[in-house]
């Protein structure tokens, strides 16, 4: 079971989506702006196609877009960002992986020390965790939106490598050359995904409960509230049930 859906579930569920608007702009445009640096133009560029298309499913107007990729191409001027992963142990030994995009580096990998430290974690050299995790497509979609037979007929058509049973939801998961056309065939069957992106996915998951579990979201929570943190990847794994209790 993947604990990863299970909290983009529940934070949609939430509404901390559209509470945290500014914030996930701020993101958005670090990663349209980093994207951009390898080419401007979205049809010869995988990666900002991929952020514009998430930009405008938060609704951001069109002009933020265009000036974010014209900062990264060098044509307006603006902050240098460098993007890099940090990794670490949280409680019970889970593994946490780190997406970092800043103007600062130093300020930032002392800051996420601290925030490790305060929520019952540690900060781990590179590599430590890494190789835990795969880079996937990441698909999650509601039970209630879609059987599974034909929700299989119409991802594996278009290049899934799997489809998991995930508690209340369907978990696709793709190669990541694979993950627009399986995106867009979900889509256009009509059904609509709770989250969508391309993420490191853990091979195997820890079983978390009581005051780690506790314990555990609250890390996660916090990183994920630094401006600088893009997105947080971890093999945690806590029951539904708990989840919702704790992260409300």
């Amino acid at each position: 079971m993947s604990g990863h859906s299970k909290w983009a579930t529940i934070k949609h569920k939430k509404g901390a989506l559209d509470a945290k608007r500014g914030k996930i702009f701020t993101r958005l445009i670090k990663e349209i702006s980093i994207a951009a640096k390898s080419g401007g133009d979205p049809d010869t560029n995988p990666r900002l196609r991929t952020a514009i298309a998430a930009a405008k499913a938060e609704n951001m107007p069109a002009d933020n877009i265009k000036r974010a990729i014209q900062r990264g191409t060098g044509e307006l001027p603006g902050a240098t960002y460098e993007e890099f992963s940090l990794e670490g142990y949280g409680p019970g030994g889970v593994a946490l992986l780190i997406d970092i995009n800043t103007d600062n580096r130093n300020r930032t990998v002392s800051e996420i020390r601290h925030v490790f430290g305060k929520n019952g974690g540690n900060m781990a050299e590179a590599g430590a965790v890494s190789w835990m995790f795969h880079k996937k497509g990441d698909i999650v979609i509601p039970k209630s939106a879609a059987k599974e037979d034909d929700l299989m007929g119409v991802v594996l058509d278009a290049g899934a490598d799997d489809l998991r049973d995930d508690g209340e939801n369907w978990e696709v998961l793709t190669n990541p050359s694979s993950y627009e056309a399986v995106l867009e065939a979900v889509k256009k069957a009509g059904i609509t995904p709770t989250s969508s992106s391309v993420a490191m996915i853990p091979q195997n998951y820890i079983k978390l409960e009581g005051q780690q579990a506790t314990q555990m979201i609250r890390l996660v929570e916090a990183l994920e509230e630094h401006d600088d943190v893009q997105n947080v990847h971890s093999n945690f794994d806590i029951d539904q049930k708990l989840l919702e209790e704790v992260a409300t």
